[in-house]
């Protein structure tokens, strides 16, 4: 893991509210990146400033056996044009553990999750703030794919 600063950002996409209790999580996010590959949201988001695709978790009820909302998305220069349909956020400055998903996708990412929650020390130190997934270029790559997740963490 390794402890970094990141500055403001807004993300622009499609939301659902989910729980991970009796993997509901897993069946509300999977319809959510359905929805968002089928409708090509990536390319209905104006004012990209990546092509890398976020998945943000936010809006905690209370930590990761609570409620929370999932965005997926792109980062944006500005939310002032939120098509209709999708939702905006601005990724606050923060402090953030990183952490690299190498492998197989998306069962690598599934594990890094499973062991994030697992991890009492780290969910000892998490903000709950917005947690994010960064799929960039080394996505699509096979068995040496690669995913950075961000956890947003108390300073």
């Amino acid at each position: 893991m390794i402890k970094q600063a990141l500055q403001e950002f807004h993300i622009v996409g499609i939301s659902t509210r989910t729980i991970n209790a009796n993997g509901q999580s897993a069946i509300d996010i999977e319809a959510l990146w359905q929805h968002f590959w089928e409708q090509k949201i990536q390319d209905k988001i104006p004012n990209k400033t990546s092509g890398d695709i976020y998945a943000v978790y936010t809006e905690y009820e209370t930590d990761f056996t609570g409620e929370y909302t999932t965005i997926i998305g792109l980062p944006v220069n500005s939310l002032d044009d939120v098509p209709e349909g999708m939702v905006g956020l601005t990724i606050e400055t923060t402090v953030y553990h990183k952490i690299v998903s190498r492998g197989k996708m998306p069962e690598a990412i599934g594990n890094t999750w499973f062991a994030i929650w697992a991890d009492r020390e780290l969910d000892s130190k998490r903000a709950y703030k917005a947690d994010f997934t960064i799929h960039g270029q080394k996505y699509d790559n096979g068995a040496e794919a690669e995913v950075e997740t961000y956890l947003s963490v108390r300073e």
